[in-house]
Parts: C-alpha cells; sequence; structure tokens
C-alpha cells in the first residue's frame, strides 16, 4: 500500500465511531457508587469485545454507542443498565444432596450449578437450615448502580463489514 493509501486508511479508521457490529479495543473498570472497584483492566492489558456478543450488559453498550478510538467516558449505570434488578424469584431453597460431598454449603459460599437447559449458573448460599440450603441465584451485581469507565482504543468496523455478509 503506497504512503498516501496508508496514511487515508490510517485516518479513516480512526475517524470510525462504535455502531452494533464493532470490534472494539478498550480499558474499562465497573466500581459502585462509593468507589469500591469491582474489575479493571486499566493496569493490565486491554481487552477486546465484540458489540452485540453478549460480553457486556445492553446498558454498557449503549454507553459506548458513537465513541471514537481515544475516547474516555465514565458513567453512572443504574441497576436496570447494569446487571438488572434483584428478583426475589431467584433465591431458592435447595437440598444440601445437592451440594458436593467435600464442600458443603455455608453462607457467603458460591457454587456452580447446572441448569435444566445444560448450562452453568452461580449462586450464592444465603443460610443453611437443617437439611437445606437457600440459594441466591441473582448475579452479585443486581440492584447496584455502577460506574461503568470506559476508554476506547482501537475500532474495527471492517470485522463488522466481514462477519455481516
Amino acid at each position: 500500500m503506497n504512503r498516501v493509501l496508508k496514511r487515508q486508511h490510517e485516518k479513516d479508521r480512526m475517524n470510525q465511531k462504535i455502531d452494533m457490529n464493532s470490534l472494539l479495543l478498550m480499558h474499562y473498570s465497573i466500581s459502585l457508587t462509593n468507589g469500591t472497584e469491582i474489575e479493571s483492566s486499566f493496569d493490565d492489558e486491554p481487552v477486546e469485545v465484540g458489540m452485540g456478543s453478549g460480553v457486556m450488559t445492553e446498558g454498557m453498550e449503549l454507553a459506548l454507542y458513537g465513541l471514537a478510538a481515544g475516547d474516555r467516558q465514565t458513567l453512572t449505570l443504574t441497576p436496570e443498565q447494569g446487571f438488572g434488578l434483584r428478583d426475589e424469584d431467584n433465591i431458592h431453597m435447595m437440598p444440601l444432596s445437592d451440594f458436593p460431598d467435600d464442600l458443603q454449603p455455608e453462607s457467603g459460599l458460591v457454587f456452580e450449578f447446572e441448569t435444566p437447559g445444560g448450562g452453568e449458573i452461580l449462586g450464592t448460599v444465603l443460610s443453611v437450615k437443617d437439611d437445606r440450603a437457600e440459594v441466591d441465584f441473582n448475579h452479585p451485581l443486581a440492584g447496584q448502580p455502577l460506574v461503568f469507565t470506559v476508554e476506547i482504543l482501537d475500532i474495527n468496523n471492517a470485522h463488522a463489514t466481514i462477519t455481516n455478509q
């Protein structure tokens, strides 16, 4: 590729905005509103994320639309934009026989359970009573407003064109 074309290609790439099919290279952090950091990539390698891949919540993705490489933004997401509201129907009493023999449930422990469809879901033990454990299958951050900070390092919209043909 000659120098003029290469410069134009780089300029076009820098002018790209995030859309629903973009492949992103970015840093991000998720914190509680009291400042407690839940996770962050800022002190580590950047992450590659495909928009619409299900890696981020819809609210997090909506916060990214229209951003360009070099943009940095911090937003407070409502529980609905983050990991949803807590749902009391996601709390179940489970027989102790559903837990591994070598690790009996205690309040606060997190276990992986198989769903009826064959998938996996995490559940947090709330309490143990007699031969049953009360398990919360809500996401641990459900019901929490979150502070979402993102820095966009690169956007690849050519990926979107190729994968959607």
